[in-house]
């Protein structure tokens, strides 16, 4: 008779309840978060394992790799989903969430999550540690901007094409003199300079990375589309081909409106914001620099153009990013690059 097996996964410990096709208990208990100690617990207590399932998590992706290299049929599933079912025991415990979660994989009434690549993950590493580090270097301007104020001092804009060591002069400059000040942001300067050339590097690093990868050339074949939004767009997405409909990548980055209709009431709201929030603050600063910074014509830009006649400028950025997340899509499908007219061209 066929297994299904629920794990309620912490850091330490991992809770394990394996069910029958008619819902008879096999086994329950626990054992470490470990793989060869969760495959082994499994094994030891139940045979023609049909389906493992987890819930998605911090250790969900190492988890589902590793049961996968061993050849496990595991599936993680969606937390959000897992919560409905889970949250209507009357008693909430490692055991019964185990309990539940195998319950999911028997009836097959959950939603799977898709488990990324390690290239992904590793591209995605890169990019959020340099955007880590502009944060860090915008958070450092601010609160030195902010200080000074307190003192009737008011920093100058460092200008667009000059460096950042204008705004680390213009710091040294004003606060020597005053012993308090100049203690107080020597420290800053210096950690503000030492994130300006990690920055620098890492960007040097995207750059060579997005030069020698065929497909983010592709991508940034779409204007508006840079290297950061390309590698973004390839490390969010993993693999284009998951989804039946390119249109469908628009709900999956929270682009979409959302929906409520029950009898009589029916109405679309304000898009989702679900999914992945900084590729979606990517296409929407790309859109953006489309509609008003391109030159060049397409008809991409003649269509945003037209909308933000007819819906205004946030609206029609909110659409233009949604179509060209279904552009990117579909170059990545169909191997193109961006139709500057009518007719597509081979990649």
């Amino acid at each position: 008779m066929k297994n299904y097996v629920g794990l309620d996964v912490s850091l330490t410990n991992c809770a394990v309840c394996v069910l029958q096709e008619d819902g008879t208990r096999v086994f329950e208990g626990e054992c470490s978060t470990d793989p060869d100690e969760i495959i082994k617990t499994i094994y030891l207590n139940a045979d023609c394992v049909e389906r493992i399932v987890h819930e998605s998590g911090p250790l969900s992706i190492w988890l589902s790799r590793e049961l996968d290299r061993r050849g496990v049929p595991v599936v993680c599933i969606d937390a959000r989903a897992a919560h409905k079912a889970l949250s209507a025991r009357m008693n909430k415990s490692d055991r019964s969430d185990a309990e539940a979660l195998a319950q999911l994989a028997r009836t097959g009434w959950y939603r799977e999550v898709h488990i990324k690549s390690e290239n992904s993950d590793r591209l995605r590493l890169l990019l959020s540690a340099r955007e880590r580090l502009v944060r860090i270097r915008m958070d450092i301007e601010g609160q030195a901007r902010g200080i000074l104020k307190t003192f009737g001092i008011r920093l100058g804009v460092v200008r667009k094409g000059r460096s950042r060591r204008d705004f680390r002069d213009q710091l040294s400059e004003i606060v020597s003199g005053d012993p308090i000040l100049e203690v107080v942001f020597a420290s800053m300067i210096k950690v503000h300079e030492t994130v300006c050339h990690k920055t620098t590097d890492l960007d040097a690093e995207i750059q060579k990375y997005a030069k020698d990868c065929p497909l983010a050339r592709r991508l940034t074949s779409v204007p508006g589309v840079g290297p950061i939004v390309a590698l973004s767009f390839i490390a969010t997405i993993d693999d284009a081909t998951r989804f039946r409909r390119a249109v469908d990548v628009g709900a999956y980055l929270g682009l979409t409106p959302r929906r409520y209709q029950s009898g009589e009431t029916d109405w679309s709201g304000r898009i989702s914001k679900r999914g992945d929030q900084s590729m979606r603050k990517l296409l929407y600063e790309a859109a953006n620099i489309l509609i008003q910074r391109v030159a060049k014509f397409s008809p991409l830009k003649g269509w945003a153009m037209r909308l933000v006649q007819r819906k205004g400028l946030k609206k029609a950025t909110v659409a233009t990013a949604r179509k060209m997340a279904v552009i990117l899509t579909r170059l990545w499908r169909d191997g193109t690059e961006f139709a500057w007219t009518k007719e597509a061209l081979p990649a």
